[in-house]
């Protein structure tokens, strides 16, 4: 008995080294916020509210983020089942391209994308979808990063999910593809929450690749991102911070909100 008084005094110095690394972390997050709140002025930010263009940039930024997250779940979800449960030829090099978008600096992937659609498949597309410069462009430039983050997650989610459910589905009388609709995705649906979200918060703040393909036309392709990027080169600082808040109160409770209804209830 007297040891484990003695073993825990002991162990203190470990626990205060890891909340000190810890905490340097969080420390400079708070910081950061408060630096942010304390810098402008409720004037400041009620005055960018009211600008058409911050007004434009958010209603964009919202939907464009929500039509994303939308995107890359029907995409995620059919790609990380296949990885998490097949076996084929040249999987690991499908991996690997599969995290190439988080990797790549987000220019290179707008760069590309805008060499992309100057071939002549590119152009055919755009002769019947305007994607360069355009609303939808700004959705397929935010859905690269997206994506790669959402299909990730969703692989974890379904290597976590025992095989053996969809065996006795089988066993019952079930088709693969029954299985999988009536036993996997139910069970999956916690982590769809969490990759549609993640893709969400993601594309609500993409840059890169959004300022090389769609650009940053005013009332046409500005998202909050692009529109701090505006006020910045502007000189408009105070404008950019009230911004930056909008994203963060934006941000947050979004996924306040999702991360409730997608574990029933809690945060």
């Amino acid at each position: 008995m007297a040891a484990e008084p003695n073993r825990r005094r002991s162990e203190w110095p470990f626990f205060l080294a890891l909340g000190v690394l810890g905490s340097s972390y969080v420390i400079l997050l708070v910081a950061m916020l408060i630096a942010d709140a304390t810098y402008t002025s409720p004037g400041d930010i009620w005055s960018a509210l009211r600008s058409p263009e911050i007004q434009y940039a958010i209603r964009l930024s919202l939907f464009s983020s929500l039509i994303t997250a939308q995107v890359a779940l029907w995409i995620a979800v059919p790609i990380g089942y296949l990885m998490s449960r097949c076996t084929f030829p040249g999987k690991a090099w499908l991996d690997a391209l599969l995290d190439l978008p988080v990797v790549l600096p987000p220019l290179v992937l707008g760069l590309s994308l805008l060499i992309l659609f100057q071939t002549p498949i590119g152009r055919a597309i755009e002769s019947v979808v305007p994607l360069t410069g355009a609303v939808p462009g700004v959705v397929l430039a935010q859905s690269l990063v997206a994506t790669a983050l959402a299909t990730r997650t969703m692989r974890v989610v379904f290597d976590r999910i025992p095989r053996r459910t969809e065996q006795v589905a089988w066993t019952l009388g079930c088709t693969r593809a029954q299985a999988f609709f009536r036993v996997v995705l139910p069970e999956a649906y916690p982590g769809m929450v969490s990759a549609g979200t993640l893709a969400w918060a993601r594309a609500l703040g993409d840059f890169g690749p959004v300022l090389v393909f769609a650009g940053t036309m005013r009332m046409r392709t500005e998202t909050l991102p692009t529109s701090i990027y505006i006020e910045l080169s502007l000189g408009n600082l105070s404008a950019a911070i009230a911004i930056s808040l909008v994203m963060i109160l934006a941000g947050g409770l979004g996924l306040v909100i999702i991360r409730r209804f997608g574990q029933g209830g809690r945060v």
